[in-house]
C-alpha cells in the first residue's frame, strides 16, 4: 500500500504561514527591547516588559481562540488572525509612548496566538492519519527556520537600516502569508458535532483534558530550554564564548532540520516513546554540556545535543496532544498544547531570575539538566507506560 501524500499544496501553504508569522517574532524580540530603550528611553525593567508582554498575549490568544475555532470556521479564524496581525503590526508605527508600545505588543501576541493556533489546527487536520508525526514534524521546522533566520534578519537589519524598515517588512510579510491563506483548503467539520460541544460553559471549553498530561511534560521542558533561549547570550559574556554563541542557534536549527524527517517517521511506525526517551537523554546531555563548556567545540555540541533533543520532543509533544483527541476537537488540542508550551518560555525565565543571585549560568543549566531527566519519569506515568501497554496489546 502506497503512503498517503505528505507534501500537498495546502501542507505547504500553512507551514509557509506558520513560518513567515513566527520570523516576525523572533525578528522583532531581539530588537524591540533596544527601540524601547532608545526610541522612549524605557528603563531596562520596562524593556524587559515590552519583550515579554508579546507571549502573554500569545497565550490569552490561544486560550480563547480554542474554543471559538471550530464555530467560526478554521479557515475564516485564520484570516480573521491574520487580519488582525497586519492592523497590529501597523500599530508600531505610531508613536504615543511606552504605554502605547506595550498595549501593541499585547494585542500583536494575541492575534499571533489566534492566527499561530489556527495553521497549527489546519495542518494536523490536513496531514493524512498515518503520517501524523512525520508531517507534525515537518510542520514545526516551520518555527524552527525562524528561529535562527528571524534573530539574524533582525540584528543585521538594526546594524544597517532604520527600525521604520524592520517594521515595513514585518507589516509586507503579514499581508504576503494573508494573501497565501486565501489558497488554502480546509476540509468542512460536521455541525452537529461542533454544537453539541460548546453548550455551556465548561474548562473544557477552554482546555483540551485529555491534551493535558502531555502538555505538562511540555510545560516543563519547554520550562527548561527558556534558559537557553533567556541567557544564553550572558553565559557566552560570562565564559568568553560570545563568538561560538552566535553560531548556536544556527546548529541546533541544522540537527533539527537534519533529525525531525527520521524522528517524524520513528514515532508514525514505532511510536513516541522511541523519540521520546533518546530525546530525554540527548536535551539532558546538551544542558550538563552546556553548564561545563569552556570551548567553542563544546558549546556548540550541546547546541546539537539541545536541537536532537529539545527540538525533537517539541513536535513529537504536539503530534501525541493532537493523536489523543478526537478530530472535531484538533483546535483545543493544539491550543493547549502551545498554551503550556508558551506558558514554560514565557514565565520560565521570569522564574529561574530569582535563583540567578544564588547560582552561577553554568550550575543553572546543571540543574536544569537534572529537571530535565527527573521529567522523563514523568513521561512515562503520564504517557509513557500507557502508550507501551497498547503496543503490547496489539502485538
Amino acid at each position: 500500500m502506497s503512503k498517503p501524500k505528505l507534501w500537498t499544496k495546502d501542507f505547504i501553504i500553512v507551514s509557509s504561514v506558520n513560518f513567515l508569522l513566527t520570523l516576525v517574532f523572533y525578528l522583532l524580540i531581539v530588537i524591540i527591547g533596544v527601540y524601547a530603550v532608545d526610541e522612549y528611553h524605557a528603563s531596562t525593567s520596562q524593556a524587559g516588559l515590552v519583550t515579554g508582554i508579546f507571549i502573554v498575549g500569545t497565550l490569552i490568544g490561544r486560550l480563547f481562540i480554542g474554543r471559538s475555532m471550530d464555530s467560526i470556521g478554521r479557515k475564516k479564524t485564520l484570516f480573521i488572525g491574520l487580519i488582525l496581525y497586519i492592523l497590529t503590526t501597523s500599530l508600531y508605527f505610531i508613536h504615543l509612548g511606552i504605554t502605547f508600545l506595550l498595549i501593541t505588543r499585547l494585542l500583536h501576541g494575541i492575534t499571533l496566538g489566534i492566527a499561530s493556533t489556527a495553521t497549527g489546527t489546519i495542518v494536523a487536520q490536513i496531514i493524512p492519519k498515518r503520517r501524523r508525526g512525520e508531517g507534525i514534524g515537518y510542520y514545526s521546522m516551520s518555527s524552527t527556520l525562524s528561529t535562527a533566520i528571524g534573530p539574524f534578519i533582525g540584528l543585521y537589519m538594526s546594524q544597517h537600516t532604520s527600525t521604520q524598515a524592520i517594521f515595513s517588512l514585518c507589516l509586507a510579510l503579514g499581508i504576503f502569508s494573508l494573501i497565501t491563506a486565501f489558497f488554502v483548503n480546509v476540509p468542512a467539520l460536521e455541525e452537529s458535532t461542533k454544537k453539541a460541544e460548546l453548550k455551556g460553559v465548561k474548562l473544557s471549553h477552554f482546555i483540551e483534558p485529555k491534551a493535558v498530561p502531555i502538555a505538562v511534560i511540555t510545560l516543563l521542558i519547554g520550562f527548561c530550554y527558556s534558559s537557553v533561549l533567556s541567557f544564553i547570550n550572558f553565559y557566552a559574556i560570562e565564559i568568553d564564548l560570545v563568538r561560538a554563541a552566535s553560531f548556536f542557534f544556527l546548529v541546533y536549527s541544522i540537527a533539527v532540520l537534519i533529525s525531525r524527517p527520521f524522528t517524524g517517521r520513528l514515532m508514525d511506525v514505532k511510536g513516541a516513546n522511541y523519540v521520546m526517551y533518546p530525546a530525554f537523554v540527548l536535551f539532558t546531555a546538551g544542558l550538563l554540556l552546556l553548564g561545563l563548556a569552556h570551548s567553542n567545540i563544546t558549546l556548540l555540541v550541546a547546541g546539537i545535543l539541545i536541537g536532537l533533543g529539545f527540538g525533537n520532543m517539541q513536535s513529537c509533544t504536539q503530534a501525541i496532544a493532537v493523536k489523543l483527541t478526537p478530530p472535531h476537537r484538533m483546535g483545543l488540542a493544539t491550543s493547549t498544547f502551545f498554551i503550556f508550551l508558551d506558558a514554560g518560555l514565557g514565565f520560565g525565565p521570569y522564574l529561574l531570575g530569582f535563583l540567578l543571585p544564588f547560582t552561577s549560568y553554568s550550575t543553572l543549566y546543571m540543574i536544569l539538566g537534572f529537571v530535565v531527566l527527573v521529567s522523563s519519569g514523568l513521561y512515562f506515568l503520564l504517557y509513557g507506560r500507557k502508550e507501551r501497554a497498547s503496543i503490547n496489546a496489539l502485538t
